[in-house]
Parts: structure tokens; C-alpha cells; sequence
């Protein structure tokens, strides 16, 4: 499951305790019922509360992204100096990190790897800037599966809620994809499948749509294989996925945020067969974020 459970500290956002908590429960409840996801990746999982969710759902096992204090010092270019040099301390450009990347997994089976990088500072516009986002990359040891799944998840910068000119958070975005598939080609282990869920911003922008699905495109050409696929849409347009014709995940999709692409390893095929998005509107639930929370069901098979 991929979650962006809204757990901003104050006073970015306020009165977020009893949600974050009801978050906690309803996977809990899910877990009583056994229909619980192994494998939840969170977003914005800033504040005590937000990370307390998996330890509240009784996960085993649960790691976080890159701190606040770590730093990629890569050498910039004239264009990323030039972007630097205009940041605005009223937007929060100039300021610093106030709080880590808020990213989080949270996995029933053991986690056997793990890597986690910031953005580099520069790669970032507007009030995204105040938050350190990064990249989580884990390895989990599923049972009857003869070599670890990755899974990685991230929180791409964003448009309209960073405060600045679409140009220069477009920028930003370029920059934070780039990294990304820079990470993943040097991080990933081509043997292992590999699902990357996260908050990755796209929206139905055609100029970031672009630069997200290119690059996740080219993630396949890197490697050699098949073309990386969604889980969700997958799942959508197959009258057995469960979420056919359902008004959550029209949401969902339409809005182009939340995401699970998914890719093969070298001798295990991912095929997603079944969606469910605990956290939506559907039997009148409450809205515990401003985003859904949507899982996959995947059967891993050997080529």
C-alpha cells in the first residue's frame, strides 16, 4: 500500500492527532481481519504521530527516509547555480530543512537491505524545500521467494502547494527525477523485482508527466527488459482487479499523484491481480488525508 497520510507538523497543518491515530486503527482492524498490506509505504509521515501509524498497525518491521541533517553534496551545474542563487527565503527556499523526508515502509516480512538518499538542496522550489524528500530503498525477504522484492518509495516535489512559479518548481521536479533514476540505477539489484510506491507529483501536467513517465520508461531501457508498468491502472482496466469502475480509483488516477510501478527481476515476474483503497471515500468512509491510500495485490512467478 502507498499512503500520503498528510502528517504535517504544526502549523503547516493543525488538528491532524486523531486522524494520523484512526490511520493506526484502521490497519490494525485490517490486520484482526487478515486482510491487512504487508508492505505499506507512507509519505509525509512527518510528525511523532504520522510515525507512529506502523507500530500502531503491529508492523515488525519499519524504517525511514533520509533524516533532516543528511546532505548529498554533488557538484552543481551553472543552471543549478543560477536556480540556487534565486531562491526566495519568504517561500522557504534559503532556510534550511525544518524536518526529515517523512517517508516510511512499514513491512511484515523482514528487511534485509536498505538505502536511503536526500535530494540534493538545490533540487527543490518553494515550501518543499523546508522538508528534506528524498529516496527509501528496501530490500524485503518475502516467503517463498527465492531472492528479495525492493521496494522503494519517494515524494517528488510539487506544484501548485509549493508556493512558487510553475518554471521553477518544474525545474526542481526535473532535477528530483534525475536523481531517481540515477539511484535506482545504481542502488537497485537488477535480480530482485522492484515496486516504486510513493507521492510522485505528477498530476496531469503534460510537462511532468513527461519527465516522470520518460524516465520511468527508461529505467526499463537501463536494464534491459520489459517497460515498467502501474500496478493500479492494471488492476483498474481488469474486470478481476476489484477496482473496476470504482469511483475512488477514478480519483486516484485522474489525479495522477499516488503511484506503484513495478518492474521484474531478472528470474521473478510481478503481475498485479487485485486493488483495494482502504483509505477513500467508498461506504461513505471519512477522508483521513487529502490523499488516498491504495494497495496492490501482486503474484510473484518465475520466469
Amino acid at each position: 500500500m502507498t499512503y500520503n497520510v498528510k502528517g504535517l507538523p504544526w502549523p503547516v497543518a493543525w488538528g491532524r492527532d486523531g486522524a494520523l491515530e484512526a490511520i493506526g486503527q484502521r490497519l490494525g482492524q485490517l490486520r484482526s481481519r487478515g486482510r491487512q498490506p504487508h508492505i505499506v509505504a507512507l509519505q509525509e509521515a512527518f510528525t511523532d504521530e504520522a510515525k507512529s501509524i506502523g507500530r500502531a498497525a503491529g508492523y515488525a518491521h519499519i524504517v525511514t527516509g533520509p533524516a533532516a541533517d543528511t546532505h548529498d553534496d554533488r557538484a552543481l551545474s551553472a543552471d543549478d547555480r543560477r536556480f540556487a542563487a534565486a531562491g526566495s527565503w519568504i517561500k522557504g527556499e534559503t532556510q534550511g530543512k525544518f524536518v526529515d523526508s517523512g517517508l516510511q515502509i512499514l513491512s511484515d516480512y523482514p528487511i534485509v537491505r536498505m538505502r536511503r538518499a536526500a535530494f540534493p538542496s538545490y533540487t527543490c522550489a518553494g515550501y518543499d524545500c523546508l522538508a528534506n524528500k528524498g529516496v527509501l530503498l528496501v530490500a524485503v525477504a518475502v516467503p517463498g521467494v527465492p531472492i528479495p522484492v525492493e521496494i522503494l518509495t519517494t515524494h517528488l516535489n510539487s506544484r501548485r502547494a509549493s508556493g512558487v512559479a510553475d518554471d521553477r518548481s518544474l525545474y526542481a521536479y526535473q532535477r528530483q527525477v534525475a536523481f531517481l533514476r540515477r539511484f535506482v540505477a545504481i542502488y537497485h539489484d537488477p535480480a530482485s523485482p522492484l515496486i516504486m510506491a510513493g507521492d510522485f507529483n505528477m498530476g496531469p501536467r503534460p510537462a511532468r508527466r513527461s519527465l516522470l513517465l520518460g524516465s520511468v520508461r527508461g529505467l526499463s531501457n537501463d536494464r534491459g527488459r520489459a517497460v515498467v508498468r502501474d500496478g493500479l491502472s492494471i488492476c483498474f482496466t481488469n474486470p478481476a482487479g476489484g477496482i473496476a469502475q470504482s469511483a475512488d480509483a477514478k480519483w486516484i488516477l485522474k489525479r495522477g499523484r499516488d503511484w506503484q510501478f513495478m518492474s521484474d527481476g531478472e528470474h521473478v515476474i510481478l503481475n498485479a491481480m487485485h486493488a483495494a483503497i482502504p483509505f477513500g471515500r467508498a461506504g461513505g468512509a471519512d477522508m483521513l488525508s487529502d490523499h488516498m491510500g491504495f494497495s496492490v495485490d501482486y503474484r510473484l512467478s518465475h520466469s
